[in-house]
């Protein structure tokens, strides 16, 4: 996502998440899923309306150089939304071995 010009790769304050992939995606689920967490995002982003109720708290930056963040809307973790709701899902060791699966599984 890019908030003011700025590339965000997303987390929550519990941790690393993973959401499926739009542009990568491995099988229809994963993109039908990728678009409902896409939709899902601007969907809690739309009702912001001043720059105090966003708050991006830093974490650091990837290795593609977007800035790990955790968004706070309202004060509300919008990472976490994400994983309550489906969207995403928690990513703790970032290894390749331990990313979440998006295809031919039940949520």
């Amino acid at each position: 996502m890019v908030i003011a010009g700025e590339r965000i790769r997303l987390r929550s304050e519990a941790g690393p998440i993973d959401a499926s992939e739009l542009g990568k995606a491995k099988c229809p689920l994963e993109l039908f899923r990728a678009e409902a967490a896409r939709d899902r995002l601007a969907a809690l982003l739309k009702g912001v309306h001043t720059a105090d109720a966003l708050s991006v708290v830093r974490k650091g930056a990837d290795r593609y150089g977007r800035t790990v963040a955790v968004l706070l809307v309202d004060g509300k973790d919008v990472g976490a939304q994400l994983v309550r709701e489906g969207h995403a899902k928690p990513w703790p060791k970032l290894t390749k071995a331990d990313r979440p699966t998006w295809c031919g599984e039940s949520q």
